[in-house]
């Protein structure tokens, strides 16, 4: 924690399970301010957090708890690289306990409400050309006070009872796109027939789209295809096991129906099964590849 700066925070790519080239870390110092939750947008902020440490951490800077009867707010601003004209821009969130909203100069641009999951919003519209671009959230957490899901979280801890976590805790970035783009993937191995099958959910106005599959070991393809959803058949496979956690390599790309492509990403996978059946004795055990997996838990 002592070597954590400003300048080093989280600098790793956010999302290593759908990787583009091209995206920009928002961590780093933001103004805040805490205020009742019948006020209005702070116009003096109260001093600097560093994001995505929880206002109560001491990693944050900050230090303090926020009651339910207040909301705590950031501000930051940050500029567009010129390169990057002529794309979609989504402004991701890892996640920030528990309701937000979000402005971007100004304009209201989406809100959510969870404080474990990620979330993006396309900001494209609110973009400013040539200018510094300005960021406003509003966050509100009940803890205790609610019904929302807290896990362990509460306004006064002790013993089992953790500190609770407000705000920002997961990265900020942001991602150029193209109009035409993969928003997700499944990708789902079935080590039975030695197959991987994938597909994409696409953001398109025509949905007329391909995906070029190729599968990698290292740096030689073992694998490719083509098509809106793909099977890939993985000959001898390595399987994923606890003790040789084998993946491959994913290189997907996004054709129009011309044939051009307009997106790329990257992934990776690894072959393996998971199901519950019986074993000899007749008890229902967790079975990994076929073989039964002896479970060592907390509480039991």
């Amino acid at each position: 924690a002592k070597e954590v700066t400003p300048e080093n925070v989280h600098q790793e790519y956010p999302r290593p399970q759908m990787v583009r080239e091209k995206w920009q870390n928002l961590n780093g110092l933001w103004d805040y301010s805490v205020v009742p939750r019948d006020e209005r947008k702070p116009t003096v902020w109260q001093g600097k957090i560093l994001v995505p440490f929880p206002i109560e951490s001491a990693l944050s800077g900050v230090g303090m708890s926020v009651s339910a009867d207040k909301n705590l707010w950031y501000h930051r601003e940050f500029s567009v690289p010129e390169n990057w004209r002529g794309n979609r821009w989504l402004l991701h969130f890892g996640a920030i306990d528990f309701g937000s909203t979000v402005w971007v100069n100004g304009i209201e641009v989406g809100s959510h409400r969870g404080g474990y999951d990620p979330f993006s919003i396309d900001v494209s519209d609110a973009l400013i050309a040539g200018k510094a671009q300005t960021i406003v959230i509003r966050v509100w957490d009940p803890t205790d006070n609610g019904t929302q899901p807290r896990g362990k979280q509460v306004n006064n801890p002790g013993g089992i009872w953790y500190t609770s976590v407000t705000g920002i805790w997961q990265t900020v970035w942001l991602e150029p796109v193209p109009e035409t783009f993969i928003q997700s993937l499944t990708i789902t191995p079935d080590v039975d027939n030695s197959s991987l099958d994938i597909s994409a959910h696409v953001v398109s106005e025509h949905m007329d789209y391909s995906l070029e599959v190729k599968a990698k070991n290292k740096w030689r393809t073992v694998a490719k295809g083509l098509g809106k959803t793909v099977r890939l058949k993985i000959k001898n496979p390595k399987l994923w096991t606890s003790d040789t956690p084998y993946l491959y390599d994913l290189d997907i790309r996004l054709k129009d129906a011309h044939g051009e492509y307009v997106d790329r990403v990257q992934s990776y996978f690894g072959m393996r099964k998971i199901h519950l059946a019986k074993d000899e004795r007749g008890f229902n055990m967790f079975m990994l590849n076929n073989e039964p997996v002896f479970q060592i838990g907390p509480l039991d």
